[in-house]
């Protein structure tokens, strides 16, 4: 039996993309991983915030309209505040000339509409153990079994934060609006949500140093609603917990390489940035886009899993990896800082910031995918 063209492992949201698209086409795909969809479970509060590029992949997969209305929900406003009064940077959809600035998703009910459409996808094949191929595409996750076995080096730079994520109710509306608060020495963010209450939901996702955040954790319920009003200064309503806190530790880290002969990496396998910008996922999807497109622009004689043809992904992938991580890395630490002239700083950079129109459409752009 001829080998596959391509070997994806992992079956995440990253792994099933790209054996979607890879499969579409015309590529003959194995997908290592779980093949049926998991049932959706309520303590799952996992939240992504997805740009335009992100979902462009999603619909051209047929994957975006068939989720849930509440399981996508717009952002059409952005409030940023630093640590000081009157430090806040706004984003307006309407100012930018877009329809939302991103949307939140339940990563949940993504994964099973991913999971359905395979099994309508003609070339791909799930399989249970690793068969031979063309390509192996790594999309393991940031504890990559198959990375280690191939030499690469990964070594995570403990932030020594954790973050905590949880599903909110909120006593008012949302209206689209996502909050974020930069704080010495923690970032706090409510991502606009529908689930489980429509148009007054949030997802949480706090980062703060470990020994603060074992505190919150530890924390009854009630409790931690307390200090979550506390944080929030009531600015998105009186908040509740609506399921489990869940949480995991942050770092920063590149592959040293992401491919070579007969393999690549894509998504957490390859890189991890702060969850600060909200970006992870979309780095990941971006990954799905640029390798597919080197793919199919191959010339007809080279394997999928040609060195040099890899390296073309490899370099388109660099920088924007690169810059991301060094943007989570450097926002983090420049909020973290307790240092009265980095402060200042930091807040007057906000309000300056809000004012320049040219910039703020610059980086909604970028944070668009565009």
């Amino acid at each position: 039996m001829d080998p596959y063209d391509i070997l994806i492992r992992g079956s995440g949201i990253v792994g099933r993309s790209l054996a979607l698209q890879l499969g579409s086409q015309g590529l003959r795909v194995a997908l290592l991983g779980e093949g049926e969809p998991r049932p959706l479970r309520s303590e799952d509060v996992r939240a992504y915030a997805l740009n335009a590029a992100s979902v462009g992949l999603l619909r051209q997969l047929k994957v975006w309209d068939a989720l849930p209305e509440d399981a996508r929900s717009p952002v059409h406003d952005m409030r940023i505040r630093g640590d000081a009064d009157g430090a806040l940077l706004g984003f307006s959809a309407w100012q930018q000339g877009v329809s939302e600035l991103a949307f939140i998703v339940d990563a949940g009910e993504l994964e099973r509409q991913l999971a359905q459409a395979l099994r309508f996808a003609p070339r791909v094949d799930l399989v249970s153990q690793a068969v031979p191929a063309r390509l192996e595409a790594l999309c393991e996750g940031r504890e990559s079994r198959r990375r280690a076995e191939l030499g690469v080096a990964f070594v995570p730079q403990a932030y020594g934060h954790r973050a905590i994520a949880a599903r909110l109710t909120a006593s008012v509306p949302h209206q689209g609006v996502a909050h974020q608060w930069f704080r010495s020495p923690d970032v706090l963010a409510l991502l606009p949500f529908d689930r489980p209450q429509p148009a007054a939901s949030y997802g949480l996702v706090w980062s703060l140093p470990e020994a603060r955040a074992q505190e919150l954790l530890a924390l009854p319920v009630e409790a931690f609603e307390a200090a979550l009003t506390d944080a929030t200064g009531g600015a998105a309503g009186e908040l509740r917990l609506a399921g489990e806190r869940q949480s995991w530790p942050l770092a920063l880290a590149r592959a040293d390489v992401v491919s070579g002969p007969g393999w690549v990496l894509l998504g957490d396998a390859a890189h991890l940035v702060h969850p600060l910008a909200g970006q992870g996922l979309n780095l990941g999807l971006a990954d799905v886009r640029a390798l597919s497109q080197v793919i199919a622009g191959k010339e007809s004689w080279r394997s999928p899993g040609d060195a040099r043809l890899l390296r073309r992904y490899e370099r388109s992938r660099a920088l924007p990896t690169l810059a991301m991580g060094e943007l989570t890395d450097g926002l983090l630490k420049l909020f973290a800082s307790e240092a009265a002239p980095v402060r200042r700083l930091r807040n007057e950079g906000l309000q300056w910031l809000d004012r320049a129109a040219p910039l703020k459409r610059w980086l909604t752009a970028r944070a668009l995918g565009q």
